[in-house]
């Protein structure tokens, strides 16, 4: 059968597939001891986690797997049916699985450029998706899959599961009460080592990937591949991944929206940073890194009477001297290992999210008020709401999910945009200074600066870019005052893979 043919009887196939799946689970004709069908779809080290929670569930079993890398697919179906004693059908492609009416949902840890399409298809075909964060790889793809869950009917829940931990529901409900007094702003930390990907080349590609499937929204390269390892080092890359902020980010946007009870986009956004200090480590000033996302990034947004700053920092961050933030993550005097979490500031203390199961509130002494422990079944919650129907039931659902994940992407449009206009810190501070802000926004451009010297960056030789400012209009999710920026809202698709437009699922 012909690729152009295959794709006409796909569409076909899933046309009759959505007529017949959109029925509630109720009218399926399941009965009370029947088993969902789960499809994980991504079965590398994320999706072994899927994987993992629906086998621990007695109300699932995974009945189909998709992977397009051969070798990682034939070894994950053998483990899963020693684990189960029941074996899943192996797919290389996603739309192949669709069509099997074993499958009653998909669970989906792909590389962020499949995650948006992998949902609108699966609902358009009558399934329910669990979507991996970033729930999109960019504005638009997020806004269409709020859309399809609410047009075929479908629990859709994006893999952010501190939304079902007991310590940040208590943690924030804490705050809701007074109990940092008021509280409208936060900053968002993913200060995490991320070595280089390796040198920016033309690689072989592993034996059994099918690259065109991979690639799939993605421009397609054909096939040459630019980084040397291919599994994993895709986050480096802005055609697949979306960076750090994109990658870690929304755990801690998210909670920082939660926090804040903000449920919309900012107003405005602005970003600074590089990919930076690689060349100090490779002690090379010609080396080119293969990633080409900020490995330093700050953004600030704006929401008003509130604001959320994110920094990333994937350099070493041992030995750093920010004294605050070291005490308010209970690090030793040499500062030593990552910090990732959320600061509330609020008039009369803090909250600091240190774990995805540890919260600690602090008054303005830096004496502990509180801590709020405990984890919960982020994955048990998703399937609770495909038994019961009920999509208000869902802790992190498509808008969660979609709120989240635009920050890093309207915080990387900014960067891009910026990419070009390097500056040196007292420019970059100029300019900072008129930014409207609930942060001291020069401090830490200060504190940013300082991170990359103390890593051997020497700034006048490799200056960070400072992007736009942005006013962003919530509504209608554009940039009313930039047709560029408001173009990477969303980006060019391959025929036979085109997330469609909110309004066309």
């Amino acid at each position: 059968m012909s690729y152009l043919n295959r794709r006409k009887f796909m569409r076909n196939s899933l046309a009759s597939a959505a007529a017949m799946s959109a029925a509630p689970y109720f009218v399926r004709n399941l009965g009370a001891n029947d088993k969902l069908g789960a499809c994980v779809v991504g079965i590398g080290g994320r999706g072994n986690s899927h994987i993992g929670a629906y086998i621990g569930d007695s109300r699932t079993v995974v009945t189909a797997l998709v992977d397009v890398d051969e070798g990682i697919g034939k070894r994950r179906a053998a483990e899963v049916a020693e684990r189960q004693k029941f074996e899943p059908k192996l797919y290389t492609d996603i739309r192949e699985a669709l069509q099997d009416p074993s499958v009653d949902f998909i669970s989906t840890a792909t590389p962020n450029h499949w995650h948006a399409l992998v949902g609108v298809w699966a609902m358009q075909a009558g399934k329910d998706a669990y979507i991996e964060k970033p729930i999109s790889h960019n504005v638009l793809e997020g806004s269409a899959l709020v859309a399809a869950a609410k047009k075929y009917g479908r629990m859709c829940q994006v893999g952010s599961q501190c939304r079902s931990n007991p310590a940040l529901h208590n943690a924030i409900k804490f705050m809701n009460e007074g109990g940092i007094g008021e509280v409208k702003f936060a900053r968002g930390l993913c200060y995490k080592r991320r070595a280089s990907i390796d040198s920016l080349g033309d690689y072989p590609l592993p034996e059994g990937v099918d690259f065109s499937l991979w690639s799939g929204p993605a421009t397609y390269t054909n096939p040459k591949l630019t980084r040397k390892r291919f599994h994993y080092d895709w986050h480096w890359q802005r055609l697949y991944g979306n960076g750090d902020s994109g990658n870690q980010g929304p755990h801690q946007t998210d909670i920082a929206r939660w926090g804040l009870g903000l449920d919309r986009h900012p107003n405005s956004v602005i970003s600074y940073g590089g990919r930076l200090g690689y060349q100090a480590e490779r002690k090379d000033e010609n080396y080119v890194d293969a990633g080409d996302t900020p490995n330093t990034e700050v953004s600030v947004f704006d929401y008003g009477d509130k604001c959320i700053v994110f920094e990333t920092r994937g350099l070493s961050v041992n030995g750093q001297s920010d004294e605050e933030i070291n005490k308010l993550f209970q690090r030793g005097p040499d500062g030593k290992g990552n910090i990732i979490g959320v600061i509330f500031y609020g008039s009369d203390g803090y909250v600091v999210q240190k774990s995805y199961t540890h919260c600690i509130a602090y008054d303005k002494d830096m004496k502990v008020i509180q801590e709020f422990k405990g984890g919960g079944n982020h994955f048990g919650n998703f399937v609770d709401a495909c038994i019961s129907r009920k999509y208000d039931s869902l802790n992190g659902d498509a808008m969660v999910g979609h709120l989240s994940a635009s920050l890093a992407h309207l915080g990387n449009i900014s960067y891009y945009l910026g990419e070009k206009n390097t500056v040196s810190v007292d420019e970059a501070k100029t300019v900072l200074e008129k930014v409207k802000s609930l942060d001291d926004n020069v401090a830490t451009l200060l504190r940013t600066a300082k991170h990359l010297t103390d890593n051997g960056v020497d700034l006048e030789k490799y200056p960070m870019a400072l992007g736009p400012y942005l006013k962003f209009d919530p509504r209608r999710e554009i940039f009313p005052d930039s047709k560029e920026a408001t173009a990477m809202t969303t980006r060019a698709y391959r025929e036979g893979f085109v997330c469609p437009k909110p309004a066309d699922v």
